[in-house]
């Protein structure tokens, strides 16, 4: 199984492109955002390799870090997702930002793929939810709670879900005030690390409307 290939850059095709390592050519398929990221053709170039075994070919897929081959592992899970749309959704969204769509439910951000339709995007978010749980906004309650002292922290962990309530909330109220998910779920998630455990919703509201104000 080859998990990183690394060698000269030997040229592009409309397939991927064809790594020459010690001689020898492996053709690789990439995202948009991966190719971007490769030197010029003729340098040295190093992909993280996802090998893809069939019993009538072997496929190399890969990808410049490793967010977002975990990325298009994870999306191979949804039921109906290929690697042409895994690679596609790559191609849009980094890695972070595909954390904070699927969090914040955000359909039209993996829409934007290509050959992604609204139905696809919908069981991506609904299916995927649940993995990344609240990841991007879980790791800014996570800062706040972290410069807080030692028993602020503790309880912060013990109201964890109550935090997620109160977060969706103030991400809901913004998005009905015509911000899109995933703008308002940033917004409020820099509120929150701002504001830390335990500010209610009101406030949450103030602040993310002062981030999207910026």
């Amino acid at each position: 199984m080859i998990g990183k290939l690394r060698g000269h850059l030997d040229s592009i095709t409309p397939e991927g492109v064809i790594l020459d390592v010690a001689g020898v050519g492996y053709l690789v398929h990439v995202s948009g955002r991966t190719l971007g990221a490769l030197p010029p053709v003729g340098e040295t170039a190093s992909l993280l390799i996802e090998t893809h075994v069939r019993e009538d070919h072997i496929h190399l897929y890969g990808f410049a870090e490793a967010g977002e081959r975990d990325w298009f592992r994870l999306l191979e899970t949804v039921q109906g997702v290929g690697v042409r749309h895994a690679l596609a959704i790559l191609s849009v969204l980094t890695p972070g930002d595909l954390t904070q769509a699927v969090a914040a439910q955000d359909k039209r951000a993996l829409a934007r793929a290509s050959g992604v339709g609204p139905k696809l995007a919908g069981r991506i978010v609904a299916e995927l939810k649940d993995k990344v749980g609240d990841m991007a906004l879980g790791q800014a309650v996570a800062e706040g709670a972290s410069a807080a002292p030692a028993g602020a922290a503790a309880q912060a962990g013990a109201d964890g879900s109550g935090t997620a309530a109160v977060s969706e909330d103030a991400v809901s109220a913004l998005v009905n005030l015509g911000y899109g998910r995933s703008e308002a779920f940033s917004a409020v998630a820099a509120a929150a690390r701002r504001l830390g455990d335990g500010a209610e919703v009101s406030a949450l509201i103030k602040e993310g409307l002062k981030e999207l104000a910026q």
